[in-house]
Formats: C-alpha cells, structure tokens, sequence
C-alpha cells in the first residue's frame, strides 16, 4: 500500500513539473507554443524633448512660467537683461543715420563735381576761340608787314598774343581734366560710402537680433519640465534653461532579431503601460531602425577578439500611437511600455 502511494505521489509531481514547464514555454511564446504572437517590454514612450538655452549672455530679468506648465508657440519664457542691448541698437541705428548722412553728402560733392566740369568746358571753349582769334590776328599782322604795312612790333605783339592763346587753352584742358579726376573721384567714393552703410545695417540688423533673443519663447506647443533658471541667474549660450516636451509621442520597442521576420510597415501593434495599470493601446509600425541598436551605441561590439559568444541583437522599431484614445493625453516619453505584434496579419 505505502509503495503504490510513493508512486502516485512520484506520477504527481512529475506531472506538476511537466505542467510547469509547460506553462514557462506557453507564456515565452517558446515551441511547442510558439504562435504568431510577437512581444516585448524592451520598448518605452518616446518624444522630442527640447532643451531651451539662451543665444546671448545676460542676466535673468523675469521667469514667466512655472514647471510642468503647458505653453503654446510664441509664449514667452525668460527674459534676460536687455539694457546693453537696447544701447547697442540704437549705437547701430545712429552709425546707419551717420553712413546715410555721409551718402546723402555724398550726392551734394557729385553735383558740384559736375558742375565745376561743366564750367571747365566752357572755360576750353573760350580758350579755343580766344586761340582760334589770335591766330587769325597773327596772320593779319604777318600778311601786313609782308607788304610794308604794318610795323615788326605788331607783329610780335600778334606773337605774344597767340602763344598766351594757346597756354590758356592747355590750361583749360588741364583744368577740365582736374574736374573729371575730381567727379570720377566723388563716384568712386560713393560705391565706397554705399558700402559702409550696408555693413552698418548688417550691424544695426544683428543688434536687434540680439535684442530679440534677449526673450525666449516657447518655439512649439508643449509641456515644460522643471524650471531650472532663476532671476538674477547669470546665463550664457547653451545653458539649459527648461525643457519643452511636446504633446506628440510614440513608441520604440526593441525587437530581437529573431523576431522580425513577418513583421512589415503598417501593422498593428497593441501595447501596455505599466504606469496606467496595464491599460492598453493601439498603434501601428511606423518604421523600422536602419541598423541595430549597438551600432548606434558610443563603443561599439568586436565579435572578431577571439572570443565570441552569439547574442541576439535587437531592432528598434518606431510604432505611431492611433489618435483618438481614451488617457492618451497621459502618455509620456519615458514611461515603460509592453508591445504586442500579430504577424501573421496583412
């Protein structure tokens, strides 16, 4: 009797260890259980993430929002200090007025550069018919006293009076020249001058930029993490000031190599969320990783030092969460997630 009670309670457990087994290998989706059924919980919410930092070093004038703050595009954040801004536009905006002044000046010497060649014309003109006079005197006189009419000293005078004629006539022409030299000048200085007050308005552009910059906005429609900077804080270029979460998320749930196979764009995924009690949602595969995820890590693996063991790598794929969804709005980036993908569907 106590023999055949031994050997049913060897037959009990032995049966219990079977079940047991049995149960591991139907909840590890291992054969002979294997289904269609593909999951796992190497996978989290994920989204964009934006930390704020300031273009310009400063003194923080006023915090406007508070943590964990809702915000709209636009919305301002931080202001810093703007004074030595504010000086240094308006230095700019009196340099621009400065270079505009000087082009306006500019136009004024041009005129009068084209009027002084204007009369130096005139003044070779004059020349020219004072020359072309004294010639034909010259010629007169010369005639005369061919004849005996007319004495030798009027005909020196006649001389005299052509070479100064022909001296006032290089002197105009000189003189025109000198007011052309002067006009070509006053032309090129003006490219110069037109020069300058675009380097100015660049100047007078960035400073507002930077006056501009002075207040920070909200770049996008979001959630604020916690508020890091405080008045009086003194901040410089890329120091982190809040961070913007925006309200669009999805999944990445890191599937095994071995996994893959069946899987395509475009198939439905159901998945969990750990902090919602399990609640479930629906999404879709939106992408799949271009390379597995150790060959975006910072050191990457070397499976040719001698010593190599198989490990099964994993994939990251990109799953869009259905809009629409009774606490999608709870959905954070971060939070640990269950995903579940049928293979065998179309």
């Amino acid at each position: 009797m106590t023999r055949i009670i031994r050997s049913l309670a060897t037959y009990a457990t032995l049966a219990i260890g079977i079940g047991g087994i049995l149960v591991l290998l139907m909840a590890w989706n291992l054969p002979p259980f294997a289904g269609s059924i593909e999951r796992t919980d190497n996978a989290y919410v994920q989204g964009q993430v934006t930390q704020l930092a300031p273009q310009l070093s400063g003194l923080v004038a006023e915090v406007a929002v508070s943590d964990f703050q809702t915000v709209h595009q636009g919305d301002i954040l931080v202001k810093l200090d703007d004074r030595i801004y504010a000086r240094k536009l308006a230095q700019a905006e009196a340099n621009l007025a400065a270079a505009n002044a000087a082009l306006d000046a500019n136009l004024q010497a041009q005129a009068s550069a084209r009027a002084q060649v204007a009369s130096a014309k005139a003044g070779v003109a004059s020349a020219q018919a004072a020359l072309t006079n004294a010639k034909a005197q010259w010629d007169r006189k010369n005639l005369l006293k061919q004849k005996q009419i007319a004495t030798q000293s009027e005909v020196d005078q006649a001389k005299a009076t052509l070479d100064q004629a022909k001296a006032s006539v290089d002197q105009a022409k000189a003189s025109l020249q000198v007011a052309k030299e002067g006009l070509q000048s006053k032309v090129v200085n003006r490219r110069s001058l037109e020069a300058k007050v675009s380097a100015v308005e660049a100047a007078r552009e960035q400073a507002k930029i930077n006056l501009d910059n002075t207040t920070i906005t909200a770049p996008r429609d979001g959630t604020l993490g916690q508020v890091k900077v405080r008045i009086g804080q003194y901040v410089s270029p890329g120091s982190q000031l809040v961070a913007l979460v925006p309200d669009q998320v999805w999944v990445i749930a890191n599937y095994k190599e071995t996994q893959l196979p069946g899987m395509r764009v475009g198939q439905k995924v159901s998945f969990t969320v750990d902090a919602l009690n399990g609640e479930r949602f629906t999404g879709k595969i939106e992408h799949f990783s271009p390379a597995t995820g150790s060959q975006f890590s910072v050191i990457k693996p070397d499976n040719a030092t001698g010593n190599f063991t198989k490990v099964a790598q994993r994939v990251p794929v990109r799953i869009a969460i259905d809009p629409g969804q009774n606490d999608i709005n709870r959905l954070v980036p971060g939070l640990s997630v269950v995903t579940s993908i049928d293979t065998k569907q179309s």
